[in-house]
């Protein structure tokens, strides 16, 4: 029986490209069983197969090559163990960080499916909210161009990156101001935090309770109108404002052209006068 494999007999036998083999010999993981004087060609047997396989399956768990290569050199149960136990925890993480990236999906979708659905556009109406935990950086924001460079340094002074915040930035204006009716300068933006665990000097908390809110068509809330049918609701509602305003943006020019699906909503906490 033929116990001579050349390194390309090798590569489709084990659907393993010839350079990687070569790689493999240069870093001392996978030495051929000889190579010829001559012609410098590599032949390996079938006695190394299962070297070679024990590669493909660490290799397939994740565990990096230098790692399986001390394996090879050491061939002791407690280091194989070992190294098997850190990428089971390397691959616990990864499964949680999937997680939250898939609820993020989720909620995204379930977002933006039941924003082709409203019928309340420009229609002032009382929603009961969850406590919310966002990553806030308060600063004055009075234009476009400070808004997106207050995003950048609330995302580094954080160490988020966009792939966590696209769809959950929201800025406020302050109590004070929306009471004098002065809509011009935005007093913090946040990040809206999902399932993470996060922990930070920015942690902050929009709180639980009885807001009023408005669904615009537009990419950023730039008319006091909007503002004016929300103070003459919760007036004639007997209510108070008791915080912050906030405004997020849904749907902007970036994932739909039709600025008729340009989608904000504004939020007003409030509660009953007494």
């Amino acid at each position: 029986m033929k116990n001579q494999f050349s390194i390309g007999e090798i590569s489709k036998l084990h659907n393993i490209p010839v350079k990687t083999l070569r790689y493999y010999d240069e870093i001392g993981l996978f030495k051929p069983m000889k190579v010829d004087e001559k012609s410098r060609y590599r032949y390996y047997s079938t006695e190394q197969f299962e070297h070679l396989n024990t590669i493909n399956y660490l290799k397939e768990l994740g565990i990096p090559l230098k790692e399986i290569k001390a394996q090879f050199e050491q061939r002791d149960i407690n280091y194989f163990l070992t190294i098997l136990k850190k990428q089971q925890e390397n691959t616990l993480q990864k499964i949680k960080e999937l997680q939250q990236i898939n609820h993020r999906f989720e909620n995204r979708i379930k977002e933006l499916e039941q924003s082709r659905n409203l019928d309340k556009i420009g229609v002032p109406f009382f929603k009961q909210l969850e406590e919310r935990r966002v990553l806030r950086l308060k600063e004055p924001i009075r234009s476009t161009p400070e808004l997106e460079l207050s995003l950048r340094k609330l995302e580094n002074i954080s160490k988020r990156t966009a792939s966590i915040f696209i769809g959950g930035v929201g800025v406020t204006i302050s109590i004070q101001n929306i009471k004098k009716r002065e809509f011009s300068e935005y007093n913090s933006i946040f990040l809206i935090v999902e399932d993470e665990e996060v922990s930070n000097d920015l942690v902050a908390v929009l709180a639980k309770g009885t807001y009023v809110c408005m669904y615009c068509n537009e990419r950023r809330i730039e008319a006091s109108a909007y503002y004016d049918r929300l103070f003459d609701f919760i007036q004639k509602n007997g209510y108070t404002i008791i915080g912050d305003a906030i405004e997020r943006t849904i749907i902007d020019d970036y994932i739909s052209k039709n600025k008729e699906e340009f989608l904000t909503e504004i939020q007003i906490p409030v509660k009953p006068i007494e």
